[in-house]
């Protein structure tokens, strides 16, 4: 049965030898996507809406939930308005001004900036919402989504050592299925199970964070400003110890708050650290009319890894694009993932589409190989200095002295605010968009 875009489908399944054993034949396709996550639906939805065959495999089931702090900036909002997304109240999206920071005694609260390439707003939507929403409209696109399908490895042709699509398991009987595609793009989540199995592993020269999060029931549900704690005390500020990391709390608008901390593997506490009680001794140092006590949890604590500023290469081998936390492209100055996730799902799908126009051989790979390099001239000088700040702010000297003397400083404090979100117009803009980006340009793109 023919199918939209370059290949062709049986209707019948068809046994093919696997690991010594047999498997089904469950698709073939241009371009298959593993995880749909936020970087995996926003490539299959990219590929797909311009006809292109496109499988997108999940592992779970939707609604599955993820670790994160559910709040997004302006920079993700983008990404889901090009997406077609109802950003608007009425389809559930609780919108914010703003960042509000808490430390050295300060609490200032500073709107998004007011810029010609960016909404002017954020939003809070939980992941349990969020990952299905982006399924579905990958799925609205043209794309197949497989749920309950659980990729195991890549699948190679052995003339050429190329990945000519992946092996899986589907369903609890763990039913062996092969998919078949000339391309592959992975998007399956920190642990880069394909990654690994290309030899592509995690570099140590590069910044990682770790961040544990809970809901609570709380009056503070529907605050209209993310709110950053740069400073995390035991006890009364100022009168007790300081805790490495930062916290945040999103008012989620259903009744609860997301709260939760991180930490980056630049302070030497990283490893030493129980971060569900680090979560629970800063909370208990909140006003308790806050409401983020035991008796008000919803659910669990729960924390994941933060892979940052490219700590996965390359992003492209042998037929597989990188995109996401596989990549490892979380912005190191405030560990958001979301908007870069998509980011690199529409470039990967930009990169597909366009090797997929040449014919099989090197003209298509040359075109592949640029992806990489797109990634490196979007992001790679941005995040060297992101690498930098990390290694800076890890001193707890250099922290606390940055709060006590940067936070009464707006002026300054807008400056970071547009250079730790990622957030200036290109071209013209005012002058704090034009020195960023003068700085982001001039660092090497390592």
């Amino acid at each position: 049965m023919t199918v939209r875009g370059l290949a062709t489908v049986t209707t019948t399944a068809a046994a093919t030898e696997v690991s010594g054993g047999s498997a089904d034949l469950g698709a073939e396709a241009d371009v298959i996507v593993v995880g749909a996550g936020p970087g995996g639906s926003a490539a299959a939805y990219h590929l797909a809406r311009t006809g292109l065959n496109v499988v997108l495999l999940e592992k779970s089931n939707f609604p599955r939930d993820k670790v994160c702090g559910d709040g997004l900036t302006p920079r993700a909002v983008r990404s889901l308005i090009e997406m077609g997304v109802d950003t608007s109240p009425e389809a559930g999206w609780i919108r914010n001004r703003g960042l509000r920071i808490v430390g050295g005694g300060v609490r200032l609260e500073m709107p998004w900036p007011d810029l010609a390439s960016w909404p002017d707003y954020g939003l809070v939507r939980p992941r349990l919402d969020l990952d299905e929403i982006l399924a579905r409209a990958a799925v609205k696109a043209g794309a197949r989504l497989y749920e309950g399908t659980t990729v195991t490895e890549p699948l190679f042709d052995e003339r050429t050592d190329r990945v000519i699509g992946v092996q899986a398991h589907v369903g609890r009987e763990r039913r062996p299925i092969i998919y078949r595609a000339p391309l592959v793009i992975a998007a399956d989540g920190v642990s880069g199970r394909l990654a690994l199995a290309l030899g592509i592993r995690k570099r140590d020269d590069r910044p990682l964070g770790v961040a544990v999060r809970r809901y609570y029931t709380s009056p503070r549900t529907h605050d209209d400003f993310l709110e950053s704690h740069l400073e995390l005390w035991e006890g009364q500020p100022g009168a007790s110890r300081l805790l490495p990391g930062y916290g945040w709390i999103f008012g989620v608008g259903d009744g609860t708050s997301n709260v939760g901390l991180g930490m980056l593997n630049t302070t030497s506490a990283f490893q030493q650290t129980d971060y569900r009680d680090l979560l629970r001794r800063w909370l208990d140092a909140l006003p308790g009319d806050w409401g983020y006590a035991e008796e008000n949890a919803t659910g669990p604590v729960r924390g994941g890894a933060l892979p940052m500023g490219f700590n996965r290469t390359p992003h492209y081998t042998r037929g597989v694009l990188l995109v996401g936390d596989t990549a490892g492209v979380v912005n190191p100055f405030n560990g958001e993932g979301i908007a870069y996730a998509m980011e690199s799902g529409k470039l990967a799908a930009e990169t597909a589409l366009q090797a997929l126009a040449r014919p099989a051989g090197p003209s298509r790979e040359h075109a592949l190989a640029a992806y990489p390099d797109l990634l490196r001239a979007r992001y790679g000088g941005y995040y060297t200095v992101g690498r930098i700040f990390v290694q800076l702010v890890g001193n707890p000297t250099v922290m606390r002295t940055a709060t006590k003397y940067g936070l009464p400083r707006p002026t300054l404090m807008r400056f970071m605010l547009k250079l730790m979100a990622n957030l200036t117009d290109p071209r013209g803009g005012d002058a704090l968009d034009r020195m960023i980006n003068a700085l982001t340009r001039i660092a090497p793109a390592a």
